[in-house]
């Protein structure tokens, strides 16, 4: 299977006043074009820190990110930003809408973001949620809808544009029972009908099971990893 994120002995050590404060100490990971990977561990084993790093959103102290084929890590701050807009999607727990704007709205921003185009694909956006069942919430705003309507926008707004992974930072931390199970279910659609490369973060071992794959994450260190049934 080919590799969209390959990371390399990554490293990463915080100064903290006087002292060195390792978060991943030599991580070694890889997720296949396709694949559903959920990493699990507890607070302040490293999750969020790889997260943010394969993310480009921090530099590591050593080691290499690969995402499709491109190093992250040898990149200009700008070119890691070309590269964010262009392969990389993000979820969090906060669902980050622009709240002024409708599901459509925000849809059409991140299309004009990530493409510089004027947002006109409206048959991919409405493909899209009604994919993920919004179809007739197309011309809400973030207010006039649940919080899993909500997180259910900020999916489509990630990968509107087929970025090659999805990074998903505990996306159903701020939802209840019922709507962490619609959301889950849309991450697999998402998963099964595009081919979607997901990478995601999660305490929630029901969340994990939903994933191909199960990665374990201990003192900065990957110590497991097991495929679902």
């Amino acid at each position: 299977m080919e590799s969209v994120l390959e990371t390399i002995k990554l490293e990463m050590v915080y100064r903290v006043g006087k002292v060195d404060v390792p978060a991943l100490r030599g991580v070694d990971l890889q997720a296949g074009a396709g694949e559903y990977v959920a990493i699990m561990g507890p607070s302040g084993c490293g999750k969020s820190t790889f997260l943010h790093i394969v993310g480009g959103m921090l530099q590591p102290t050593a080691g290499q990110v690969m995402i499709d084929g491109e190093d992250l890590t040898r990149m200009t701050d700008s070119q890691r930003t070309d590269l964010r807009r262009r392969k990389i999607g993000f979820v969090f727990q906060r669902f980050n809408l622009f709240p002024t704007l409708s599901a459509e709205g925000n849809l059409k921003l991140a299309e004009r973001i990530h493409h510089k185009s004027n947002g006109s694909d409206s048959k991919r956006r409405r493909d899209l949620l009604r994919l993920l069942k919004l179809e007739d919430k197309i011309h809400h705003k973030p207010l006039e809808m649940s919080g899993g309507e909500q997180q259910r926008v900020a999916l489509a707004r990630a990968v509107i544009n087929r970025p090659a992974i999805l990074l998903a930072d505990e996306p159903t931390g701020n939802l209840d029972s019922e709507n962490s199970q619609i959301v889950l279910d849309m991450l697999r659609d998402l998963n099964k009908e595009f081919g979607q490369t997901i990478v995601m973060i999660t305490h929630n071992p029901e969340a994990a099971l939903r994933a191909d794959r199960i990665i374990e994450m201990r003192d900065g260190h990957v110590v497991g990893s097991r495929r679902n049934q």
